[in-house]
C-alpha cells in the first residue's frame, strides 16, 4: 500500500474496494445504533446513506457499549498486525472494513434479542472463532436471513451459540498440561 491511499475508520481502503459496513451511533442514549451495509464510498470520511444502502441491523446504544470496547481490541489488534492505522468507535458514522463487518454482525445478530447480561459470554464465544468461521457465519446467516426483520433461523442458532453456550473462564487444559502433572 502507498503512502497515499488513505485508511478510514477501522481498515477501510476504498482505493481497495468499495464495499464496506458502516456503523452510526448516535449521541442520545435513547436511540439506536444503525449498521448499514454499503457498496459504494462517497470520497470523505462521513459518508452518506444512500437507496443502495442496506440497513443490517439496529441495537441499543446500551448494548453497542457494551461490547464496543472488545470488538475495537479484537479489531485494533488485526490492524497492528498488518501495521495499518487504528480504529475507534465515534458519535457519528464510523467505516468497517467488510470482512471486520461481517464478522461484527455475526455479534450483533446474536445478541440483538438476547438480555444484555450475556453479552460478556457472548463475546467470549465470539473470540473464540477464527476469523474465516465468521465470515462463513456471515455468509450462511446473511443468505437466509440477512434484513433487518429476519430475525429467525440462522438469527436464532447464533443467540444460541454465542450467548447461551457458556464457556468457562479458565484455559482450556491440553493432554500435555496432564502428563506434565
Amino acid at each position: 500500500m502507498s503512502n497515499k491511499e488513505t485508511i478510514y475508520g477501522f481498515g477501510v481502503n476504498p482505493s481497495l474496494t468499495t464495499n464496506h459496513f458502516y456503523i452510526i451511533i448516535p449521541s442520545k442514549n435513547n436511540e439506536m445504533v444503525q449498521v448499514y451495509e454499503r457498496f459504494n464510498w462517497t470520497d470523505a470520511e462521513e459518508q452518506i446513506i444512500g437507496k443502495s444502502d442496506v440497513l443490517k441491523l439496529e441495537i441499543s446504544k446500551h448494548k453497542w457499549n457494551k461490547l464496543s470496547p472488545d470488538v475495537t481490541a479484537e479489531f485494533n489488534a488485526r490492524l497492528k498486525k498488518e501495521k495499518l492505522k487504528i480504529g475507534r468507535f465515534i458519535v457519528g458514522g464510523n467505516p468497517i472494513e467488510r470482512l471486520f463487518g461481517k464478522e461484527l454482525m455475526v455479534l450483533l445478530w446474536g445478541i440483538e434479542d438476547s438480555d444484555p447480561s450475556v453479552i460478556p459470554t457472548a463475546i467470549r464465544n465470539w473470540k473464540g472463532l477464527m476469523p474465516e468461521e465468521r465470515w462463513w457465519l456471515y455468509t450462511m446467516t446473511n443468505a437466509s436471513t440477512g434484513h433487518i426483520k429476519d430475525k429467525k433461523g440462522w438469527r436464532i442458532a447464533l443467540r444460541y451459540a454465542l450467548c447461551e453456550n457458556p464457556i468457562e473462564e479458565n484455559p482450556q487444559r491440553s493432554i500435555f498440561d496432564l502428563l506434565d502433572e
